[in-house]
């Protein structure tokens, strides 16, 4: 005969396990003997191992009871039908990973495989992950606010990689990401980076470049700099243009 203790330490399962067994109903629980303890005959201990034992390899444990109590081949059958569902779980749990996988970069799952190909472009070329990471944001923005120049915008970021000049002034806005919104290095990158605009004369829709400069004054305060500069100068354009 048996204590909970020994019953529980031959299983390898906790006392409190135990207890719960016979909670559910899933092991019977024994009347207290005349000195008030309650003890376990050795098939407690073969039925507590084999309930531990379906419980370890996944079965639910509404289900052990019947697995415990089955015929040869309603067991097998059961078997079966557990193993066919595990291999469901892991097949789902194979596709959560992937869509995990995809989270972490957090551009397949929200942007067409033609955005993504830049955003791949521009790290190959070492554009730094924060300036990546702003243009893919840029380009959520872009989709949700104005789908119809998606296209269009695509074709033109391919042109600007494919410009030695654009891509100098990319890679010189990533080196001055760390750099004092007063440094005056900045001054000299706005410059180029006016004429940029000017000769490429491209304007964003207001509502997306007040949502990017959001984000970009977010990431960097040099960064933001810029972006007031030249949003200044391009106002500044505009009355100059309609006076």
């Amino acid at each position: 005969m048996l204590t909970i203790g020994q019953l529980a330490a031959t299983a390898g399962v906790s006392v409190r396990t135990v207890r719960h067994y016979h909670q559910i109903g899933l092991l019977p629980e024994p009347e207290r003997d005349a000195s008030g303890y309650r003890r376990y005959r050795a098939q407690a201990a073969v039925d507590l191992i084999r309930i531990r034992t379906l419980a370890d390899a996944g079965v639910p444990l509404a289900r052990i009871d019947a697995l415990l109590h089955a015929q040869p081949a309603e067991f097998d059958a059961a078997l079966t039908d557990l193993d066919t569902e595990l291999r469901r779980r892991i097949d789902q749990l194979v596709e959560y990973r992937a869509r995990i996988a995809e989270l972490a970069s957090g551009e397949s799952l929200v942007l067409p495989p033609e955005v993504v190909a830049i955003l791949t472009r521009m790290r190959t070329l070492g554009i730094g992950e924060a300036r990546v990471r702003l243009e893919r944001d840029s380009w959520i923005l872009l989709r949700a606010l104005d789908p119809d120049s998606l296209p269009r915008r695509i074709r033109e970021k391919n042109t600007e990689l494919d410009d030695p000049e654009t891509l100098r002034l990319m890679l010189a806005c990533d080196r001055a990401v760390d750099w004092d919104p007063g440094d005056p290095r900045l001054e000299r990158l706005i410059d180029e980076l006016a004429a940029w605009e000017i000769a490429h004369a491209r304007e964003a829709r207001p509502g997306t470049r007040r949502l990017v400069s959001t984000r970009i004054s977010e990431a960097s305060p040099a960064w933001q700099r810029i972006m007031d500069a030249l949003a200044h100068r391009a106002e500044r354009r505009a009355r100059d243009a309609a006076s």
